[in-house]
């Protein structure tokens, strides 16, 4: 079954018009939690919603996407850290393999376990080629991955990383720098694989301020993903979501113009 979450972030990245997505993770939050943040995210007219985490220590994930899809139509995207992190109540999932690194259960082992499990639900896949990148810091996605990410300061790696993934077949490229992450990936190599690839292109991890934002998306990501920023201050939701939003429309009625 498909959902159109696909269709949605192609048809958006055609139109030049810039996508925000939350990070819940369904740790962190308790039921009123998951209310408050959902009620954010219907008013800010966010795109999409992930939900999930490197590290889950609950069983919060089914009631997490519960609450979300009473309060809002935004469509929830899982976001696995682990093939324990499945629910079919949620309208597509990230099937990501991690081309950053050379764990051979996060480039394929992991995925044929939940092959099967994801193979009876309606989730609507979307293979990702999924890249940490150094933050500054040790992140729990590069510990639990247990995999290096890519230098910081070397974007030729990433670029050619990115390319191989698009020409494995994936359909999205995700650059990271996880959960907390101390910085922003660097417009430098946001636009380095921007310009080598042709797929939509996801950016998250550091970005904590709006400044960062719109830095992410001029440099080229189509879709950033803000997380750690919202759990401290709820309402960047909507200055994120609204600064990035009337920047791209006048963007994009400008060149209509021209």
């Amino acid at each position: 079954m498909t959902t159109g979450v696909y269709d949605k972030l192609i048809t958006n990245k055609k139109k030049g018009l810039k996508q925000v997505a939350v990070l819940v993770d369904p740790d962190k939050l308790n039921d009123v939690g998951f209310e408050e943040i959902a009620s954010n995210i219907h008013d800010a007219g966010v795109d999409f919603v992930f939900i999930g985490g490197s590290l889950l220590s609950t069983d919060n994930l089914a009631n997490c996407i519960k609450i979300i899809k009473e309060v809002t139509d935004v469509p929830t995207i899982i976001f696995p850290g682990s093939p324990l992190q499945i629910d079919g109540s949620a309208d597509a999932i990230l099937f990501l393999s991690l081309i950053s690194g050379r764990n051979p259960e996060l480039l394929i082992g992991s995925h044929v376990i939940a092959a099967p499990y994801l193979k009876k639900t309606n989730l609507e896949i979307l293979p990702t080629g999924y890249m940490l990148i150094d933050s500054g810091k040790p992140t729990t996605a590069s510990y639990m991955s247990n995999s290096l990410p890519i230098p910081h300061n070397k974007s030729d790696i990433a670029v050619c990383t990115a390319m191989a993934g698009e020409m494995l077949g994936m359909k999205i490229i995700y650059m990271d720098g996880g959960s907390g992450a101390s910085n922003v990936i660097s417009e430098k190599m946001i636009t380095a694989v921007k310009s080598n690839i042709d797929l939509p292109l996801i950016v998250g991890g550091g970005i904590n301020t709006v400044e960062k934002a719109i830095s992410c998306t001029e440099a080229g990501a189509d879709l950033i993903v803000v997380g750690n920023a919202t759990e401290k201050n709820p309402y960047f939701i909507n200055e994120v979501t609204a600064s990035i939003k009337a920047k791209s429309s006048s963007e994009v009625s400008s060149n209509i113009e021209s």
